[in-house]
């Protein structure tokens, strides 16, 4: 039977009850290795760590320790793994030298394909790419007026927190943001994927329902 290794993390309590518990990330890894037969070694685990740096959480260590040829290391999304494309690619490669693979399953990324890793790459680069335009940005025209004796306000973009007038990325928000350019890289349409987001129950900025406009104007933000 293929072997599998689950990795979970969560970097604070308050993270632990209003997010995605380590018992809740243990069960879809649970779930998802009975489904495709997996035979699930281990989960290794990382709590109240922030996912920064990689080589800062023993738990993912002994994880990716853990793996061998053919072995799948499985996690509840990208967010749990890696906070940087650098990290998250390094991860990626050191599996790969151990011909081995991995699955996020909030983002549906299988790497045991050719598709898959594309989509990860793709969804790396552009995750990257958006968090580092829409910070240029919005730093800007905040410290722009504010030098100008301009109150700071409009909308802050899905993804980001203004915090004493700095933008400081919001870790929720960035995971659903990386899901949506996920599920558009596998071809669902901008109404499909507003749809998907409210059956799972997720909200927008301003607690409604997500619209096909609104996953628009994210992804051109990424584009």
């Amino acid at each position: 039977m293929k072997r599998a290794i689950g990795y979970v993390r969560v970097s604070s309590i308050g993270q632990a009850v209003e997010g995605m518990s380590l018992e809740a990330q243990r069960a879809k890894i649970l779930a998802w290795c009975d489904y495709n037969e997996y035979e699930l070694s281990e989960i290794f685990s990382d709590e109240g760590i922030s996912g920064k740096k990689a080589s800062n959480r023993p738990g993912l260590q002994q994880a990716l320790n853990s793996i061998g040829k053919g072995d799948v290391l499985v996690f509840y999304s990208l967010s749990r793994l890696a906070r940087s494309t650098k990290d998250a690619i390094a991860i990626s490669e050191l599996l790969q030298k151990k011909d081995a693979h991995f699955v996020s399953l909030s983002e549906d990324i299988n790497t045991t394909s050719a598709a898959g890793k594309m989509i990860f790459r793709m969804l790396a680069v552009l995750a990257e790419f958006e968090r580092d335009l829409v910070s240029e940005r919005t730093c800007f025209a905040l410290q722009h007026k504010k030098r100008n004796g301009f109150k700071t306000g409009g909308d802050i973009p899905y993804g980001y927190d203004v915090i004493n007038g700095k933008l400081v990325e919001n870790h929720q928000e960035q995971e659903v943001i990386r899901r949506i350019l996920a599920l558009r890289a596998k071809g669902y349409s901008m109404r499909k994927i507003a749809s998907t987001l409210n059956e799972d129950g997720i909200l927008t900025k301003r607690g409604k329902q997500w619209q096909a406009t609104q996953v628009q104007g994210i992804l051109k933000r990424a584009a």
